[in-house]
Order: structure tokens, then sequence, then C-alpha cells
């Protein structure tokens, strides 16, 4: 066959009469191919405690009772410095404490990755 009867690749596409039989059936692709955000959509509904801790403080049970209206309990934290975000009790990221309107609000900054698999 001398090349210029060669077809072209769209003319054996238009002259092909339907899909190209290469023996796998589309439903099993289908079937077998990850869902992606679908499979996900079953845990959306899932509620989770989320917390942010700004700091802790250590004191004696007889300190704690003699707190009252105004008192001041120092933190293990400085001004500016990153706060735990807390899912489930487990830490996930750290972040920064923002004002939104009128309420606090947390932004992410590092999220933590865990090596604990379980």
């Amino acid at each position: 066959m001398a090349e210029d009867d060669k077809p072209e690749l769209n003319e054996l596409e238009q002259s092909a009469d339907g899909p190209v039989d290469d023996g796998v059936d589309p439903r099993i692709i289908e079937m077998d191919a990850p869902q992606g955000a679908r499979d996900l959509e079953a845990v959306y509904e899932i509620p989770v405690q989320v917390s942010a801790v700004l700091g802790k403080a250590n004191m004696q049970v007889n300190q704690l009772l003699k707190l009252g209206r105004g008192a001041v309990v120092e933190l293990d934290r400085k001004v500016g410095e990153a706060i735990d975000i807390y899912v489930n009790n487990r830490l996930v990221a750290r972040g920064e404490v923002v004002v939104v309107e009128d309420k606090l609000g947390v932004t992410m900054t590092e999220i933590i990755k865990s090596d604990r698999t379980t």
C-alpha cells in the first residue's frame, strides 16, 4: 500500500460503526473504578469534636476554688504563639486566633502529620 493510500486517523474514527470491541465490558470498568468523592459521602454527616487550645495551666484544687469573676489564669503559651487544634482529642493542626465579625475563629497554619495508622 502506498504512503498516500493510508487513511487518516480521523477517517478511521468516522468510519467506525460504533465503539471498538476490545473485549472489555464497560460495566465492569465502572464498578472497579474508584468512586472518588462519592466514597466519602458516607462519612460527611458524622459529627466530630473540634477543639482549639490556647494554652494550659496546672494548679492545685485550693487555687482553683479561690478563682472568681475577673481572675486571670496564666497559660503556658505566649501572645502570638501557635495554638493547637484537636479533632476528637487528636492533634491535627496548629493555627492562629482570628476575629471574624464579633466571633473568635482559628486559621490553620500547619497541618500535623501523624505516624499513627489506627
